[in-house]
Order: C-alpha cells, then sequence, then structure tokens
C-alpha cells in the first residue's frame, strides 16, 4: 500500500512538472541591436543554452550595429569562458534550427545586400517580427 502510495505520489509530481515546463511557453525573442561584443556574446549564449537544455525555439533579429554579426566578412574575438565568439555560436544556433534575421533597416543603409549575408539568415519583415513580440508564448529579451 505505501508503495502504491509512493508510485502515485510521483506519478502526479512528473504530471505537474511536465506542465510546468510546457507552461514557460515556445522559447525567445532575442532583438540584438548592441555594438558591445559582450553584449552580443551574451546573447548567443543564452539562445544556445534555451535551445539545448530548455528544448524552445529562438528568433533573432539582429539590427543597427549588431547587423554586422549577419555578415559572412565578419569573425569576432573569442571570449573566456566558453572560448567561443559570438559568430561562432551565431553559426552554431543557425546549425541547431534558430530563425536568425536581420532587420530590414541594415542592409540598404549599411551598403550590403542579401548576398553579403550568412548563409540561412534572412531579412526580417515588421510585422512578423511585430507579431512574434506580442505573442505571450514568447519571452523577449533584448541587448
Amino acid at each position: 500500500m505505501k508503495k502504491l502510495c509512493y508510485t502515485f505520489i510521483l506519478t502526479a509530481f512528473l504530471i505537474w512538472a511536465d506542465n510546468a515546463l510546457a507552461e514557460q511557453g515556445k522559447g525567445l525573442n532575442v532583438i540584438v541591436t548592441s555594438a558591445d561584443r559582450q553584449a552580443q556574446m551574451m546573447a548567443m549564449v543564452l539562445s544556445v543554452q534555451t535551445m539545448k537544455e530548455h528544448g524552445k525555439e529562438i528568433n533573432i533579429v539582429l539590427c543597427g550595429a549588431a547587423g554586422d554579426l549577419a555578415l559572412q566578412s565578419t569573425n569576432t574575438e573569442t571570449f573566456l569562458p566558453p572560448k567561443k565568439s559570438p559568430t561562432m555560436l551565431l553559426n552554431a544556433l543557425l546549425k541547431m534550427g534558430a530563425s536568425i534575421q536581420i532587420c530590414p533597416l541594415y542592409l540598404p543603409n549599411s551598403g550590403k545586400t542579401t548576398n553579403d549575408l550568412i548563409e540561412g539568415i534572412t531579412v526580417a519583415k515588421p510585422p512578423v517580427v511585430a507579431d512574434r513580440l506580442l505573442d505571450k508564448d514568447y519571452q523577449n529579451l533584448t541587448f
């Protein structure tokens, strides 16, 4: 009888824990505008952790000075830890299936074209980004 009671309590706890995790939402919307490489790095680190450890979706929009991260020609310095750079983590996020977009103002105002972007990065559509930001199933982070 004790064993049955413990089994019931454990099952109830596991169901509750699963529901609690499900209520955390679908993922993160991450807006990166900062030119500061450490801020960019933190955005990438948190995004990687959210995908790896929690299996959540990541939607990143790069704008302003952070838009440079989307360029094939950009290489950023390595940080300790984790001995990685913002561009390395950005590429890892793309491979993991994150949605990474560039602000639509960036390319025409920087003299760049979509040919300059890392493969897989697309130009954001403001109505889609606005809908995501207002979606209560996502947490919004800005850097």
